[in-house]
């Protein structure tokens, strides 16, 4: 319980910090910006999330190795997205391309409130089914727009200082389209279907 309280608590700074400076960009250089942006890298206000963003990652996947270790069913939505989440977070931390801002943020965001529902359960809180199927929606909505961003940075790499590379687009198109498949099948099973084997939500 402690260390998901920490995740939360993490998660919610992470996505104030982020997300005030992802405002920034947006109303002085507006949303082109704010997608061809690399600042969130290097600035004072986002530069040090930037990094925590990446090094969550490890202790992430780290996840997987608990619910092994409790017998409890490990899902191949919950490893495949850890594992490629972060090869893919480092990988593109490295070349600090385009995009990168937006998907930071997000991902803050929305574990900010996963974690939270999780803390909330944890600590033997009824929380209402609603909220699961809530935070499983970001989660969906999340996926398309990390596929909107990048296919944003595609068109505008070679109009306007938008820093990335055809080998990040493509694998992190794949990545998210995946995901988008894979939550919206899990959403599905779980909340429409009626599905006895998943309960809660699932994220990165």
């Amino acid at each position: 319980m402690v260390l998901t309280v920490l995740d939360s608590l993490c998660s919610i700074i992470g996505a104030v910090r982020t997300g005030l400076y992802m405002v920034h960009v947006l109303t002085t250089n507006g949303f082109r910006q704010s997608v061809c942006d690399i600042s969130f890298y290097s600035a004072p206000v986002s530069k040090f999330w930037a990094y925590a963003f990446v090094l969550s990652k490890a202790p992430e996947l780290g996840d997987t190795m608990f619910i092994i270790l409790r017998k409890q069913r490990l899902i191949f939505l919950h490893w495949y997205h850890h594992i490629t989440v972060l090869l893919y977070s480092w990988y593109s931390y490295k070349d600090q391309v385009a995009g990168g801002g937006w998907f930071m943020t997000m991902n803050f965001v929305v574990h900010s409130f996963m974690y939270t529902y999780y803390a909330a359960r944890a600590a033997g809180w009824r929380v209402p089914r609603p909220c699961a199927m809530i935070i499983t929606t970001t989660q969906i909505l999340q996926m398309v727009m990390g596929l909107t961003v990048l296919g944003l940075v595609y068109n505008w790499k070679h109009e306007v200082r938008c820093p990335s590379n055809m080998d990040n687009i493509t694998w992190g198109f794949l990545m998210y389209l995946s995901y988008l498949v894979l939550f919206a099948f899990f959403f599905y099973d779980t909340y429409l279907r009626g599905s006895s084997g998943h309960k809660g939500s699932k994220t990165e």
